[in-house]
């Protein structure tokens, strides 16, 4: 399966390899063994230069990159997982695992599928039908980051995507956030945070309104 999925990838893109083959998800169906050594015949076989794991378990991760190192395997080089200000659980296990096995890692949702990105107040076709959008309300803080993020925004005369990125950026363990958008000036609008850099009292203001919460993401 992994070998026909990056052959249909690099066959609709057009290109000879891909510099990172990140898996979705956590196989439970397929023994870690199996999976590995098929990540690292794709990495021989020249169809990418770099493997990726996403969204799963400390413990999972842990496995996979100790079979890979035990048996001369490619290890993974990064991790995706879900992480901003109001999904922090990463930094329990994850975070501190990622940094002392020298892995990079991409955090989606950085925005919180746009609920950081626009005050709650406003209505717009996103906020409507995105899955946070109906999450949102569960989550006794989010009112208080929002108000905070935007308070930020004002007084910089910046986006609250911009801060919220920057957010992450200002964390060490964050090689990159993952941006999706809609539009073009949406875009151009996430580019300009890379030259947004928050004090510690701002990212503190942020930080110390998160409560612990129930684990998600990985389904």
């Amino acid at each position: 399966h992994l070998f026909a999925a990056i052959k249909n990838s690099l066959e609709r893109l057009q290109l000879d390899y891909v510099d990172l083959f990140q898996c979705h998800r956590f196989d439970y169906n397929t023994p870690i063994e199996e999976t590995m050594h098929a990540l690292h015949d794709i990495v021989k076989a020249g169809y990418a230069r770099y493997i990726g794991m996403s969204s799963c378990y400390a413990w999972q991760f842990q496995k996979m990159q100790n079979y890979a190192r035990q048996h001369g395997l490619t290890e993974f080089i990064s991790m995706q997982n879900l992480y901003n200000p109001i999904y922090r659980e990463e930094e329990r296990e994850m975070i501190p695992l990622l940094q002392d096995l020298g892995v990079g890692m991409m955090n989606w949702s950085p925005n919180a599928g746009g609920a950081l990105a626009r005050p709650l107040s406003a209505q717009t076709e996103r906020s409507e039908t995105d899955i946070m959008a109906k999450v949102g309300p569960v989550i006794p803080f989010l009112p208080a980051i929002n108000n905070k993020v935007e308070e930020i925004a004002k007084a910089r005369g910046i986006s609250m995507a911009q801060v919220v990125l920057a957010w992450s950026l200002s964390k060490n363990f964050v090689t990159a956030p993952i941006v999706g958008t809609t539009s073009l000036d949406k875009l151009r609008d996430s580019v300009g945070a890379v030259h947004v850099k928050l004090t510690e009292e701002e990212v503190k203001s942020i930080d110390e309104l998160y409560q612990p919460r129930a684990v998600f993401g990985f389904a």
